[in-house]
């Protein structure tokens, strides 16, 4: 229950003062290239629950590509994208699924559907966290296009060595978070410092 309060009114309060910010790169993504301003996207909520997930759009529409992961130089992410990416800020609108309860401010990625059923035994006890913006998992792989860039097979690397490594990470943080965690894992976050 503090939890959700402490995400609730930090949302909050995150949409309003980002509010400027987050109309100047509305409009930008808007004028620089065709299609909608926000990319929403199902994703495996708490409880195996689906929801959907609301990011500023940050690649070309109608991209032929089957892949859910993306690399740094990926032909499919717009110049803009690139630097929203880079900086996080496409990931500035789920503060809306925060307030809606569909997301915390910290816990694991939300995994698109296939992923979360690769998980088994004890691994499961991760749906039963909200999923988060941020969490140790996306602090240690901050630069992940980047790592999966320079792989001869991105893919088979993401599913070999990067997912395995960050269900070990939010099992760990399903054994061991609280307020003061997360607190710590924001500011983390927001100085770009490892956890």
């Amino acid at each position: 229950m503090i939890k959700r309060v402490f995400d609730f009114s930090l949302a909050l309060f995150g949409l309003l003062f980002f509010s400027p910010l987050l109309l100047v790169f509305a409009v930008l993504i808007k004028l620089t290239s065709k299609g909608p301003i926000f990319f929403i996207q199902e994703r495996v909520g708490r409880n195996r629950i689906f929801f959907r997930m609301i990011k500023f759009r940050s690649m070309f529409v109608a991209q032929d590509s089957s892949s859910s992961i993306s690399v740094k130089g990926d032909i499919r992410i717009t110049k803009l994208g690139a630097v929203l990416r880079k900086y996080k800020v496409d990931e500035l609108p789920e503060l809306v699924n925060v307030l809606l309860g569909d997301m915390s401010l910290v816990g694991p990625r939300p995994d698109v559907p296939g992923y979360a059923d690769q998980l088994e035994g004890e691994q499961r006890k991760i749906l039963s966290l909200r999923p988060g913006i941020t969490g140790v998992a996306s602090l240690k792989y901050a630069n992940e296009e980047a790592i999966l860039a320079e792989q001869e097979d991105p893919v088979k690397y993401n599913n070999d060595i990067i997912y395995p490594d960050k269900v070990r990470l939010n099992l760990d943080y399903y054994y061991n978070n609280n307020l003061w965690v997360d607190i710590k894992i924001i500011f983390a976050t927001i100085f770009r410092r490892s956890y």
